[in-house]
């Protein structure tokens, strides 16, 4: 299956004003979850890995404590595709 293209700076400005919470930072899309305790930021890491895995789309992210900061980007388009979004509405989703 062919991997999408880099969307142009209109679409990225389009599709972001329809994200909740998230915003471009160095070319990523960008976002910072805060949770109660490790536990949940945990279990919110393993639900949306297995959503990235089925998408064969993985984020750069990382946690400290209750805080998952994530940055989508794909790398072999060198920008940001739909799969980007398409990740980060479904984290949005995961909150609940």
């Amino acid at each position: 299956m062919p991997r999408p293209k880099a969307l142009s700076p209109e679409e990225v400005e389009s599709r972001i004003a329809e994200l909740s919470g998230w915003a471009i930072k160095d070319g990523k899309l960008h976002r910072e979850f805060n949770f109660a305790n490790f536990v949940e930021a945990f279990g919110f890491m393993t639900q949306v890995a297995l959503v990235a895995e089925k998408m064969d789309h993985h984020p750069e992210w990382s946690n400290v404590y209750n805080r998952v900061t994530v940055d989508l980007t794909t790398h072999d388009a060198d920008g940001l595709t739909t799969l980007d979004f398409d990740l980060a509405a479904a984290m949005n989703a995961a909150l609940g």
